[in-house]
């Protein structure tokens, strides 16, 4: 007979079914919990700009280094001017 999940796996599923980057603030969550939501956002290919700037402002010391040990880096995305004021 199969266990059924935790409530804290359930509520990790329903967080990133229902849209993880509409959250504001992760910071309450303990930071075990923050490692299972980052990595789950991970596998399931959900990791966005948005999100990631939602789990580095928690500043959990551990959230951090994972992000750093995989190498996560955000994407520079140079903006361009739309019109010149000088002519070439």
């Amino acid at each position: 007979m199969r266990t059924p999940p935790s409530l804290v796996s359930l509520a990790i599923d329903a967080a990133l079914i229902n849209n993880l980057s509409n959250f504001s603030d992760l910071s309450p969550i303990p930071e075990h919990i923050l490692l299972d939501l980052f990595l789950r956002t991970l596998r399931a290919g959900k990791l966005t700009e948005r999100i990631l700037n939602l789990f580095i402002a928690t500043g959990k010391e551990e959230v951090l280094s994972l992000i750093e040990s995989l190498n996560i880096q955000h994407v520079l995305t140079p903006v361009l001017p739309t019109r010149c004021s000088e002519k070439f």
